[in-house]
Parts: structure tokens; sequence; C-alpha cells
């Protein structure tokens, strides 16, 4: 059961009780009087109010008590859609999922060939529109859009600083296109635009039912390294939105420069381009695993991860040198949150997830500052290679149903 907080101290009276519907369901009204701390009759309105919304509804279960039987309280997962778009290189994954975090469609497309930030936006909306037709939702059904990427991103004005890099063309940056705004008027919904690390975290923390009471950290691998960490149900976001950069923690002093000005950053060591960039320089390693030149840094770190999976010495020791760093980076993480759960989440984490959960959860045994008060629990996502999708659609749904924990979703044009 969650911790007892008054309203005061989190994002709301109605999101509160939303979020502990949602972690802790089902529950009863009076379970929500003695977790909240709220009156009877308070609670009583804002469930009222919910169910009118169809955000929350009584499963028709009863809990006997000694007086009137308690009815159970759940999310409705059909109360509304989000729709999560991650911005890769060369590919735009797409993502719907109902209230509760349950993926109910998925596209994978290619990214607009010439790149351009104008380009873009008019692929991501014809995306939304093949995406939210083919599973015939109605438009009002949809509470919204977000649009996630490697950042960094400007939150407040909805655009992204830079696009990923798949080629060294200029004309692929995105600065100076709001492009939440050029969507929003586009589409007729509200439309977000956030990092994929921070939109893996809530996706995460939402789709697992996580409970508030937990500290919550996502640790996030794809081209780059990132991070999340969710306090009372809301995401710590910085002072611009743009924290968990754990991939530009300097691990090595004076090390090889790194695109965002600092030196020896964690990005240029474990991150997955790094290792096909060495298993390429290593003398015939390449040839033997099956990489071929022309093939995307994404495909080829895959091959060399199930390399190191199925025993491969030379893979694996690639492999291993990255997750003793990642280990590193995570206990950091734990030491300057206290977490008490870490998943792993990105496509870095799809294929050869299981040597670095392992690393990981070995690393915090033996060192985590807190280990002799909790354990840290390490998990890997269900869904490493969507996760950021799926958390763009549950930054979108928690903004929407319970409203306070981040961003707010602007109303539809």
């Amino acid at each position: 059961m969650a911790r007892r907080e008054s309203a005061a101290a989190g994002p709301g009276s109605r999101a509160l009780i939303v979020d502990l519907i949602r972690s802790s369901g089902p529950i009863s009204r009076v379970e929500l009087v003695n977790a909240t701390g709220l009156t009877q009759p308070t609670i009583s309105n804002i469930v009222r109010r919910l169910i009118d919304d169809g955000v929350v509804r009584e499963t028709g279960d009863t809990v006997a008590t000694r007086g009137k039987p308690r009815s159970m309280l759940v999310i409705n997962s059909r109360a509304a859609y989000g729709v999560g778009i991650h911005v890769g290189a060369d590919t735009l994954t797409c993502v719907v999922t109902d209230t509760r975090g349950g993926t109910v469609g998925r596209q994978l497309v290619a990214g607009p060939a010439d790149g351009r930030p104008e380009s873009m936006a008019a692929h991501l909306a014809a995306l939304y529109h093949d995406i939210t037709r083919g599973l015939g939702l109605p438009p009002q059904s949809v509470a919204g859009m977000a649009v996630v990427g490697p950042g960094p991103v400007d939150v407040s004005r909805g655009r992204f600083l830079a696009l990923p890099e798949a080629s060294p063309d200029p004309q692929r940056r995105a600065a100076g296109l709001d492009l939440a705004h050029a969507l929003t008027g586009r589409l007729g919904v509200p439309v977000l635009v956030d990092s994929d690390a921070a939109a893996a975290a809530v996706g995460e923390f939402w789709g697992r039912q996580v409970s508030r009471e937990r500290t919550f950290g996502c640790l996030y691998m794809n081209s780059g390294i990132g991070s999340g960490v969710v306090l009372d149900g809301a995401l710590h976001r910085g002072a611009s939105s743009n924290a968990g950069k754990l991939g530009h923690i300097a691990v090595v002093r004076d090390g090889e420069r790194c695109r965002c000005g600092n030196r020896g950053c964690l990005e240029q060591y474990a991150a997955p381009r790094v290792l096909v960039a060495r298993a390429r320089a290593t003398g015939g390693l390449a040839d033997r695993l099956g990489i071929r030149p022309d093939d995307p840094d994404a495909r080829a770190f895959d091959v060399l991860a199930r390399a190191a999976v199925y025993g491969d010495e030379a893979a694996r020791a690639l492999v291993d040198e990255s997750a003793a760093l990642l280990a590193e980076a995570a206990l950091a993480l734990a030491n300057l949150w206290d977490i008490d759960t870490l998943v792993l989440a990105g496509p870095g984490f799809a294929v050869a997830g299981s040597i670095y959960v392992t690393e990981i959860r070995r690393r915090l045994a033996e060192r985590a500052f807190a280990r002799e008060v909790h354990d840290v629990r390490v998990d890997l996502s269900s869904n490493p290679r969507d996760s950021a999708a799926i958390g763009g659609a549950a930054l979108v749904l928690q903004a929407s149903v319970a409203p306070g924990h981040g961003p707010e979703v602007a109303p539809r044009p």
C-alpha cells in the first residue's frame, strides 16, 4: 500500500487518486482514504467524477466487511489512447497504448529521405493518421501524441535541438522547427516533444504499475546512453527537462572529445556505435561475425551482441567492457537517488540485455551505498526496442488522466 501523503504534497488530489488506483488497483474507496489522508467525502466525490469521465471503473468485485461490501476500483483501460513516436537515425517507431499502458498497435517505417525538419513533420503526421485510422480509433479517444528522440530537447517550445544523425548532412538538424506546434495544427490533438530516455522511464513506470512509493530509475541505451528517475510518481526533469544525461558523465579523465564538448564521456566508451567501431577495427572480427561494411550501427551491434551471448570470446570481451562501464554508471545513479528499482530499456539492451543486467546486479549488490538497508531490484524491459515509443504514449496519458506529473497537455486546438 502506498504511503500516506497529503494532497498538497502531490500533483493534486485527482491525480493522486488516479496514480494510486493505477499502481494499487483493484482498490477500495476506504483504502484510498487510508492511503491519502483525504476525507471519505472527498474521495467519494473525486472517484465519482473519475467514473463519470470514464477514467476509472468499478470491477463488480466486492470485499466483504462487517458493514457495507466495498466495491473495487481500477483504471479503465479504454478511457483514452496515447500515441508515441520514437525518432531514430533512419526509422520512426510508432506505438499506440491504452490507458493502462498495454500496446494496441505498432508501426515501423523509414524516416523521411531528405531529413529536413519540414519533411519530418509531414512524415510524423502521416504516420499518426495511418496508425489511428488503421486501428479504427475515434479521434476523440486519442489523448494526444508524443514525439521522442535522443535530444537535447526544448520541451517548453516542443522541439528537438538536433535530430539523430544518420548522415553528416546539416539539413538533418531540426533546430528552428517548433515541432509540437506544427503537428498540433496538422493533427488537432495535443503534441509533446521529449527525450527518449525520459519517455522510457515514464513508460516503464506506468506500464509496470509501479507504486509511487518506489524510487524508480531507468537506464536507457540506444545510439547514446541516458537515464530517468521517477519520484512520487513524477519524472525528475531538472531545470530544462534535460536531466539524466548519464552518457555525458566523464569516465576517463582527459579522454576522447565528445560531441557535447566534454572529454571522456561514458558514451565514447560504452555506447553500441563505439563497440561496433572497435569490432570493425579488430582484424577479421567483423567479417567473422558477419558484420557488413554498409550495415547500420544498430544492426551491427545486434550481430555483435548475439555473438557475445552465444560465447564468442572477442565479442563477449567488448560487451563485457561496456557492461562494466554501465554498471559503474548504474551505481552512481543508485547512490545519487537511493534507487530501489532499476529497469534497463532501449534497443541497446534488446539482445545482450542479460549480460548487462547480471553485471549491474552484481555491482549494486557489492557496492551500492545503501545495500545494508535495502536491495536494488534490477530488471530488463519486457520490450527494450519499443520502450521509448511506449513511453511517449505514457507521457501523453499521464498528462491527460493524471495531470500534474509533468508537462501540461495543451487543449485541443
